[in-house]
């Protein structure tokens, strides 16, 4: 059926196009490389690489979880004529293939942004046989993001020669501040007794990896349904085992049960970023370092 739909809307932009279709362009109009990216955090982090010098836009719009995600003959054609197409891997696309064969663009530089992160495997069986056998949450960790911006750094420069100098300047100012996040908060996380915290859906594995931290949530990896009394009875138990005062909710996930959960254990409820969507104020960076502030407080 998906693949139905995309060979739809593939034969729909041909005839917008005209007969035959037109090959992307080198540039828009106003001299920027057009880039596709999939969903917020690849904009953010592509923006922030490319400057003045891009013009993206994202595939998936505003409100629509990146998994769920369908292709428009919108989308589409920003695929078919983008110079660049900013992928997070690991699964948090599984229509990209399909959509990429689709725009029939050959002149398309694809840059699969975690493709030198060492990935997270699943464990829950129903979550790989839906999903993938990987934890596509690697953006959120700062220093799986230093990997993906030198992907991102390393295909605009391709698609882009002449402008190689300054992505590669501006990538590395924006992997300078990651690496001093990571820095700054690797000791700060040291110094504390209590490493856990509980979320609205299991976003922040690889965060916890790289810093020693334990997550556990309300939601499994892709947010998908609602636990039962039992599991809320276990996660009640790990809060109070635990000592978590602190229940993160995320913009994705329904607060209501975080809520219940928070009632339950004398928690209070404080949202964090997942950046799939934008949500708060501040860029990418901004809403990374709020977010390890927020996990050290409620660790304190």
């Amino acid at each position: 059926m998906k693949r139905i739909l995309f060979l739809l809307l593939a034969g729909l932009l041909m005839l917008l196009a005209g007969c035959g279709g037109k090959p992307a362009p080198k540039k828009d109009g106003q001299g920027k490389l057009p880039v596709g990216a999939s969903f917020y955090a690849m904009k953010e982090m592509t923006e922030a690489i490319g400057g003045d010098r891009v013009e993206v836009t994202s595939l998936i719009p505003e409100g629509t979880e990146p998994h769920e995600f369908q292709p428009t003959t919108k989308s589409m054609k920003t695929l078919s004529q983008a110079r660049v197409f900013v992928q997070q891997g690991l699964g948090m696309e599984p229509w990209a293939e399909e959509m990429v064969r689709a725009a029939e663009n050959k002149n398309m530089v694809r840059i699969i942004a975690a493709q030198k992160v060492v990935p997270i495997a699943n464990e829950d069986q129903e979550e790989i046989r839906e999903h993938g056998q990987y934890d596509p949450h690697a953006w959120l960790s700062p220093f799986c993001a230093r990997l993906e911006a030198e992907a991102i750094v390393q295909g605009l420069s391709q698609a882009d020669p002449d402008h190689a100098a300054e992505y590669q300047a501006n990538g590395k100012k924006f992997i300078s501040r990651l690496q001093q996040m990571e820095e700054t908060y690797k000791g700060k996380f040291q110094g504390l007794s209590r490493k856990e915290f509980v979320t609205g859906h299991a976003a922040f594995a690889y965060l916890c990896r790289d810093f020693g931290l334990e997550q556990n949530s309300v939601e499994g990896v892709f947010a998908a349904g609602e636990p039962n009394a039992r599991q809320l009875a276990k996660l009640v138990e790990y809060c109070r085992a635990h000592q978590v005062r602190t229940i993160f909710t995320e913009a994705a996930v329904s607060p209501k049960t975080s809520e219940s959960l928070a009632r339950e254990v004398g928690a209070k409820v404080v949202p964090i970023h997942t950046l799939e969507g934008s949500e708060g104020e501040g860029g990418y960076l901004e809403q990374m370092e709020e977010n390890l502030e927020r996990i050290y407080k409620s660790l304190k």
